[in-house]
């Protein structure tokens, strides 16, 4: 007769066995986390995301957004690091001396204002070369993510930056002593050069800084206008100057995480990455054109734009600081060879800018970052 086992063993069987499945169940679960308000472009991305990743590895893993509650902006990479997230949105610019092999190549942006390319163009070219550039031709770059327990999964770029005020800036002599809050270190310099005061607080942090007076303005692309509500406290928008791009809103994946999926599943999470880098891109732009109907609208909110002789002293800024940036990142932080990656990721830049041309939709835009850049990557030794 077969031994029929005491039912509290059945039950603890069953418990062992719920625990093992959880297990499984939550290896596949990632988690993402991301300081962008709720609500805004940033979560929405990445939600997209997590859908892309589900549908394209047929459920077999899904993404847990958590949106402005697990990490800030500013805990993300830590966060990231010691496997707090699994993935999260990390804003390279907000730590120089953590990547700044990767963040050189952000301060090119504002190279795309000398030449004849489009806000749309600019956003979608820059998006694809930069993340295209990282993965295959910037070891460094890669490995300045792996001293981090972090795998790069690519770089997204924002739309074109102005400046919101309290008060019309339309030449330079209304930013000299103007306090200017800054994004990235070439806008820094955009400011002490116009005469004003750079002021790096994190943009959580920035609204309150306006309402309070601790800065004059921020320089910020239109779609922020919108996402972080300053909008309701910024009356004055000037567009044209400093001008550039932020093209620093990168995605990254906790190692660990990333070496515990099957090849197949690093996959799936690749084409997430394709499909929100362009994401990021196109609510980007679609926010850029929503903020300037609105400004139209609103008789409290008007648009400035710069006169011709602040444009022109912008110009010759930024023709000038393209020569320094190569310079200035070898001697603060070691850059290897910074010259020549300066020069062959603008080759790239300019080749991608061709690539773009007559891109309208966001799958048009993720099919061409998923041929291009992503499809490529070999799943077997990318960060193992």
């Amino acid at each position: 007769m077969k031994t029929i086992p005491p039912l509290k063993t059945i039950a603890t069987g069953i418990a062992i066995a719920g625990l093992a499945t959880a297990n499984i169940a939550g290896a596949k679960e990632l988690s993402f986390a991301s300081g962008t308000p709720l609500n805004s472009m940033g979560a929405k991305a990445v939600y997209v995301f997590a859908d892309a990743v589900e549908e394209h590895s047929e459920g077999d893993v899904t993404v847990k957004a958590y949106i402005q509650s697990l990490l800030s902006f500013m805990e993300t990479p830590a966060g990231l690091r010691d496997g707090m997230a699994d993935l999260g949105t990390v804003l390279t610019p907000y730590f120089p001396s953590d990547f700044p092999n990767t963040i050189m190549l952000t301060e090119l942006t504002m190279a795309l204002e000398l030449a004849d390319v489009s806000p749309q163009d600019a956003v979608f070219a820059y998006t694809g070369a930069v993340s295209e550039y990282v993965i295959n031709n910037c070891p460094a770059c890669l490995q300045e993510h792996h001293d981090r327990n972090q795998i790069f999964l690519g770089l997204a770029s924002s739309s074109p930056y102005g400046l919101f005020c309290n008060g019309a800036i339309t030449s330079k002599e209304d930013m000299e002593g103007k306090r200017i809050r800054i994004g990235g270190p070439q806008w820094s310099r955009w400011v002490t050069a116009m005469g004003g005061s750079p002021v790096s607080i994190p943009v959580n942090e920035t609204y309150e800084g306006l309402d309070q007076g601790v800065v004059d303005c921020t320089a910020h692309n239109l779609s922020d206008y919108l996402n972080f509500k300053f909008i309701e406290i910024a009356s004055d928008v000037t567009m044209g100057v400093p001008g550039g791009t932020f093209g620093g809103v990168g995605t990254s994946m906790n190692a660990d995480a990333w070496k515990g999926l099957s090849e197949e599943d690093r996959t799936s999470v690749l084409y997430g990455a394709a499909t929100i880098a362009a994401e990021i891109a196109k609510l980007y732009l679609e926010d850029h054109e929503e903020a300037l109907r609105r400004i139209d609208e609103q008789p409290e909110l008007t648009l400035h734009e710069p006169d011709e002789e602040f444009r022109q002293m912008t110009r010759d800024f930024i023709e000038q600081d393209l020569k320094t940036v190569a310079s200035s990142y070898a001697e603060r932080y070691d850059v290897q060879q910074a010259e020549a990656r300066m020069a062959e990721f603008k080759e790239m830049l300019d080749e991608w800018v061709g690539k773009v041309e007559g891109i309208e939709t966001r799958e048009e835009l993720r099919d061409l970052y998923w041929k291009e850049v992503f499809s490529k990557v070999d799943v077997t030794s990318y960060g193992i």
